[in-house]
């Protein structure tokens, strides 16, 4: 009876089909930017440190704006909150433009954030929004096709990188650079940040489209269902959040493979220079594999759920992680950098496999805990952070330490899942 049911609503094809291409550009987006810290670190001769503060400002604008954007969900619709975010990721990726003549580090942060917050705006948008978009039979058909495309559009972003960016990085040294004459090293530097702007500008002007598309378009609101639902105490649930335990751990674990997953990608192409050397572009492929491995391993752990628990899995997976993170540290080499890319290949299921874990039987204070694990992103603004210091110290081999304690947190909380005492279906 249920294949009777339309996958989508009457007329909603066309904003599904826009839904799909939000859910394409944002990990267009965040793929763009992980070789942003290698890039801006050889343009501004700076630490990998200083660098790292591209991931701060992303995953940083991703934890501040999450809460505003379910409070306009709330107040307004997910259709006011998807404009919201598509406009001010607008402005941000338009803001580039003018970074790129300003030529300052802090004026690309600035247009960071201001992408980041918009796409996280978006995000949270698009979630319930693919839901309201047909039966509610079909919803979860639906929002699983709607994600798919994520893991697409972080292939994108890796190749839009590798072939706009990174071959356009002058190979000149920082001590070569330190000794050019002022104009000379000024027009390097502007060469080099025009190729990291165009990517840019033109992902604006596909956010543009998108916002034109539907704003102009009549969409289902579905605010009553939300004004209406009787309201929760905050604090009350935040209590109960906090004594349980499984969700707790939860968050900590989805801040650290999170956390894990930006360390692994960011730092890709210096560990790969760093073990076999190369240029930026080249190293620029691996990534680019990298996020291959991710995207098949991706349809892979679905079908292993089917026959093998999803803790268990995750379990496996994590300290499968923490292994190869070991091996690259100790042995920086070409088997260092297989065990890198490896690395996609744990990450695939982590974060949706946590997301249900921690969620598992909330009830009432389930919207409030998905906000939770929604802020356990600032991992990525973290923890790269720490790898940084450690790449600046002692290189980029040893500072795969940082990613394999991040791995282990996660095995550990796929352990205590297992081990516990919870009803398990």
């Amino acid at each position: 009876m249920n294949e009777r049911l339309p996958f989508v609503g009457q007329g909603m094809r066309l904003p599904f089909l826009l839904l799909i291409i939000c859910f394409t550009v944002w990990g267009v987006a965040a793929n763009l930017t992980d070789p942003l810290v290698q890039v801006f670190s050889r343009i501004f001769s700076m630490s990998s440190l200083q660098a790292s503060l591209v991931q701060f400002s992303y995953y940083g604008a991703y934890f501040l704006l999450a809460l505003p954007a379910a409070f306009i969900n709330r107040r307004f619709s997910y259709k006011t909150g998807m404009l919201t975010g598509l406009g001010l990721a607008t402005i941000g990726a338009f803001l580039f433009y003018p970074a790129s003549l300003m030529m300052t580090y802090g004026f690309f942060l600035a247009a960071l954030f201001c992408l980041a917050g918009g796409l996280s705006i978006l995000e949270t948008s698009a979630n319930p929004f693919v839901i309201s978009l047909g039966p509610e039979a079909t919803a979860t058909r639906r929002l699983n096709l709607a994600q798919a495309f994520n893991p697409v559009g972080t292939n994108i972003g890796v190749l839009l990188s590798a072939t706009l960016i990174l071959p356009n990085l002058n190979p000149a040294t920082d001590a070569e650079r330190a000794a050019m004459a002022p104009a000379q090293l000024d027009a390097i530097r502007q060469n080099e940040l025009a190729a990291v702007m165009g990517p840019y500008v033109a992902l604006a002007f596909v956010l543009l489209s998108i916002w034109l598309a539907i704003a102009l378009k009549r969409l289902p609101e579905r605010t009553a269902e939300r004004r209406d639902a009787p309201a929760h105490n905050f604090n009350a649930a935040l209590r109960r959040l906090l004594r349980n335990r499984h969700y707790a751990f939860g968050v900590v674990a989805q801040f650290f493979n999170v956390a894990a997953q930006t360390c692994t990608w960011t730092f890709t192409i210096q560990y790969v220079l760093g073990a076999i050397g190369g240029s930026e572009a080249e190293a620029g492929w691996v990534l680019q594999a990298s996020l291959l491995v991710f995207l098949l391993a991706r349809f892979v752990m679905v079908g292993l759920m089917t026959v093998i628990r999803p803790a268990r899995l995750l379990c496996a997976m994590a300290l499968l992680g923490t292994g190869l993170c070991l091996f690259a540290a100790g042995l920086p080499g070409l088997a260092g950098v297989w065990a890198v890319t490896g690395l996609s290949a744990c990450l695939s299921l982590m974060f949706p496999t946590i997301y249900g874990i921690a969620l598992e039987g909330l009830g009432e204070d389930t919207k409030f805990g998905a906000a939770g694990l929604v802020m356990a992103i600032a991992g990525g603004a973290v923890m790269p952070m720490v790898q940084a210091a450690m790449l600046d110290r002692f290189g980029p081999a040893l500072s795969y330490l940082v990613p394999a304690l991040c791995f282990a947190v996660v095995s550990a909380y796929a352990l205590f899942d297992l081990t516990s005492e919870r009803r398990h279906h």
